[in-house]
């Protein structure tokens, strides 16, 4: 019998976390995460948001610090359908780990921005749920 080198997620400080999430960061360290996503052989996904002011410096910043593509239209939409469609066609998935640290919360990126912002990960934890492929995104505020 074949043994995995990859160890299971109860092994992991990702015990007891669903496959398919977006969470507060909380008691999670990133370098953890990180180490996690790469014994479970996901992607890793990080932006740092902390110099962000506007939904515009947002966009931006996930865009350089995740690589998406030049084409990236930095809009909502375009984050949302970066993260699923040519992902999933471009072949199978192991599956992600994402985290957004220090969201902006300012008057140039409101609570409002802050939940469509969040609710885009949601989505697409939903979109590799129905796939069966992991997603879990982690965020913390300033």
């Amino acid at each position: 019998m074949e043994t995995s080198l990859r160890p299971a997620v109860s092994e992991t400080p990702l015990k007891g976390v669903r496959n398919n999430i977006v969470q507060s960061i909380r008691a999670f360290r990133i370098s953890d995460l990180q180490e996690s996503a790469t014994a479970l052989g996901h992607h890793f996904l990080y932006a740092n948001l902390a110099t962000a002011q506007s939904k515009q410096d947002v966009l931006d910043m996930i865009a350089q610090q995740f690589t998406l593509p030049s084409n990236f239209g930095k809009n909502f939409d375009a984050l949302y359908d970066c993260m699923t469609d040519p992902l999933h066609k471009s072949g199978p998935q192991p599956g992600f780990l994402v985290v957004l640290e220090h969201i902006p919360a300012n008057g140039k990126f409101d609570k409002e921005a802050r939940e469509q912002l969040l609710d885009i990960f949601r989505d697409t934890a939903d979109y590799w749920a129905d796939r069966k492929v992991p997603f879990r995104c982690f965020y913390s505020f300033p």
